[in-house]
């Protein structure tokens, strides 16, 4: 089968911006996520946006895509008609092409293949880790949301050195090995030559300094794991599988750098009485045969309490009837969705003899006729045994 456009896929114009391809990729990937789209071909189509995505929101990707196609990603733009062209990223040398290749050319030679990568500034300020957070809450708690303290552990600055890793008077000092570039250049004998090979420093372990006196709260790691507790409140509406992001309660930063970020991901108990899609709620009301016949109002319960619905005469059993505005509260907007309530007739399993009789009048009057069944077969055979 031939493969979309990426551009049709994402429903983008081939001049959009960066900011146009982020926004419609947000669109789409909640919109097809298999944790809120549970229809069939949703899971298909969200890998589909993904692999668009994955091309058009990185330059050099985007680019080769734009003048090679599916070829250009798929390992096959630029080698055959380009000649050797593209050693830099722009054929079939790149390391969009070929896998890695870029990484294994970039270990060899240096900077000099593999796409010119530029190393981190190894003292440089640096963002701290993100962190998940799993919280599993009540299906009401979801629909009307609260505040609610949880507990993680997170690594923090340490208060003793305040993250430099040197006992308290004292500094790291500059790696004499690697002047602080955090790298040191190897010569290397291999088949094509003698070739020069930037690693990691032995001695500093890549950090680009050298703590002579380590903290002794942190052991010169510049950081200490500690217990946090935070109030979190739970959006109302929020649904299984989504997520919200708390700034800067995550891990600690290096080199003065910031926290890193908390990712709250809630899981959804079911409920024994409502059914969740999106922002519908779905339930069910049991009606009589002479309430479907006849009609009348009713109470039916909602996740916002209970309600009266109007059930008309002559209602079939299984008819679906839409409460509006009594679904689930818009997380990104503003009301809520609605719930759907289908009906179910039941039938009585025993009746008196008033109704029994009303019910055979019932049937005369519309001209038919009827043999009520009062015993089954096996409680006529046990009144035959006893002689009644």
């Amino acid at each position: 089968m031939a493969q979309r456009d990426y551009y049709d896929v994402l429903g983008v114009d081939k001049n959009a911006s960066e900011s146009e391809i982020s926004k419609a990729y947000r669109k789409l990937a909640k919109k097809y996520h298999p944790d809120l789209n549970h229809e069939p071909g949703a899971e298909e189509k969200y890998k589909e946006v993904n692999e668009a995505y994955e091309v058009l929101h990185d330059k050099q990707k985007r680019a080769q895509y734009d003048q090679f196609g599916q070829a250009g990603v798929n390992g096959q733009g630029g080698f055959g008609g380009q000649g050797f062209g593209g050693f830099g990223g722009q054929g079939g040398y790149s390391s969009q092409g070929f896998g890695d290749f870029g990484d294994i050319f970039g270990d060899i030679f240096g900077s000099a293949f593999g796409g010119g990568r530029s190393r981190v500034d190894p003292t440089a300020p640096q963002k701290g880790q993100d962190l998940d957070y799993t919280m599993t809450i009540d299906f009401m708690d979801a629909i009307k949301g609260k505040k609610t303290d949880i507990t993680y552990t997170r690594s923090e600055v340490c208060p003793t050195c305040d993250g430099s890793g040197a006992e308290k008077g004292t500094h790291p000092i500059t790696c004499d090995k690697c002047h602080g570039s955090g790298v040191m250049t190897v010569t290397r004998q291999t088949p094509l030559g003698v070739i020069q090979q930037q690693t990691t420093c032995d001695k500093c372990g890549g950090r680009g300094t050298i703590i002579e006196h380590p903290c002794q709260t942190c052991h010169g790691q510049g950081t200490v794991d500690k217990k946090q507790t935070l109030q979190v409140t739970v959006p109302a509406g929020i649904d299984n599988g989504q997520q919200i992001r708390l700034s800067g309660q995550g891990e600690a930063g290096k080199n003065g750098g910031p926290y890193g970020d908390l990712y709250i991901v809630f899981r959804v108990k079911p409920s024994k009485e409502f059914r969740r899609n999106g922002t519908t709620i779905y339930t069910e009301a049991p009606i009589s045969f002479a309430q479907a016949a006849l009609g009348d109002k009713i109470r039916v319960n909602t996740v916002h309490g209970p309600v009266d619905l109007t059930i008309p005469a002559g209602t079939q059993p299984n008819t679906n009837f839409k409460l509006r505005g009594q679904g689930v509260p818009k997380i990104n907007g503003t009301g809520n969705g609605d719930q759907e309530v289908t009906v179910k007739v039941v039938i009585p399993k025993k009746i008196n003899d008033k109704q029994k009789e009303a019910l055979v009048d019932y049937v005369k009057a519309g001209g038919g006729n009827i043999s009520p069944q009062e015993k089954n077969f096996f409680e006529r055979l046990k009144d035959k045994l006893n002689g009644e």
